[in-house]
């Protein structure tokens, strides 16, 4: 809702007629198709990468299985945000027969990655364009505020330092108390998943498709500035600059970083000189393919689980007849 009411905010600005016009002549929509292939192959790869992780896990689902965990996953998360992570492990738990908390690990180990990566490619922006990074947070001082409160406040580091003392005093300590050693397993499971990420046999492969996955996203956005007359001359360093700001804006738990990316997109546009309705006109389109890609993968992803389940359960039947 908080991200519907900053879109409805952000637009009500803005000459919708004039956004109107845009989306109807100005756009090439054979951009938006190739932006569209490189989000599709950017699931896909999330699928092989974490394929590799479960290995370690002894958990070898099949490809049908993890791409359709991947689309369901961004599906379920437009509707409840983070949800999808957790229906993705539950469902290739199922499947495996294995550990849901060790799955459930090894999804949060990867996501950690991705932090890692996001912030790396942080870092190398801010070198690139510091004195734009400086001149984004002077057009938007409650952001640099907001985001120094949550470095310096005391109160992190005292919450992360208290849970650690916990689980030391957890399990240093023996007990006969049944809900505290279920505790102590669940953590145990839930760590055994989030090591696999330093026991994978084909580390090189792992790196290799977390790079891969990186680009196809960057040029799930890239390809959509030339689909655009006011955006097509801006350049690669422009479009890498919106591609870290949006992404780092996707971490808000907000159904596909609705509003929040829009408005990270807009700010940076109208830094480098593009109108506010062409910005909101772009910020539509490229999230609306994201979006739509997702939507349908979700769908897709829903109805192959169905037909697998109904012609397992098929199959289940006829074995029984037989006997």
């Amino acid at each position: 809702m908080c991200g519907i009411g900053l879109l409805w905010y952000m637009y009500g600005k803005m000459d919708l007629h004039e956004i109107g016009k845009i989306l109807q002549s100005d756009i090439n929509y054979t951009w938006i198709l190739i932006s569209a292939v490189f989000g599709i192959l950017s699931h896909i790869v999330r699928a092989l990468r974490w394929r590799i992780q479960l290995q370690v896990l002894d958990m070898r689902p099949s490809m049908h299985v993890l791409a359709n965990a991947i689309f369901g996953m961004y599906a379920v998360n437009l509707l409840l945000p983070r949800v999808g992570e957790v229906w993705r492990c539950g469902y290739v738990a199922h499947d495996q027969k294995g550990s849901f908390v060790k799955v459930v690990g090894s999804m949060i180990s990867e996501r950690l990655t991705d932090t890692i990566t996001v912030a790396l490619l942080t870092v190398v922006l801010f070198f690139m364009q510091m004195g734009f990074i400086r001149e984004f947070l002077a057009k938007y001082p409650a952001l640099e505020e907001s985001l120094m409160a949550t470095a310096t406040s005391p109160w992190l580091y005292v919450s992360v330092f208290l849970i650690a003392v916990l689980l030391f005093l957890l399990f240093k300590r023996k007990s006969e108390n049944v809900y505290i050693n279920k505790a102590k397993t669940t953590i145990r499971n839930l760590w055994h998943g989030v090591k696999s990420i330093f026991q994978m046999r084909n580390t090189s492969m792992f790196l290799f498709y977390t790079l891969l996955m990186w680009v196809l996203y960057f040029l799930e956005l890239y390809v959509c500035f030339f689909a655009f007359p006011q955006t097509a001359s801006l350049g690669i360093v422009c479009a890498y600059t919106c591609f870290i700001l949006g992404s780092i804006s996707m971490g808000l738990p907000v159904q596909g970083g609705l509003g929040p990316w829009h408005w990270t997109i807009i700010g940076a546009l109208s830094l480098y000189g593009v109108g506010a309705n062409a910005a909101g006109a772009f910020a539509l389109v490229a999230h609306g393919i994201q979006m739509g890609v997702m939507i349908v993968l979700g769908i897709y992803a829903f109805f192959s689980i169905s037909f697998a389940k109904r012609k397992e359960a098929a199959a289940c039947e006829t074995a029984s007849e037989k006997r």
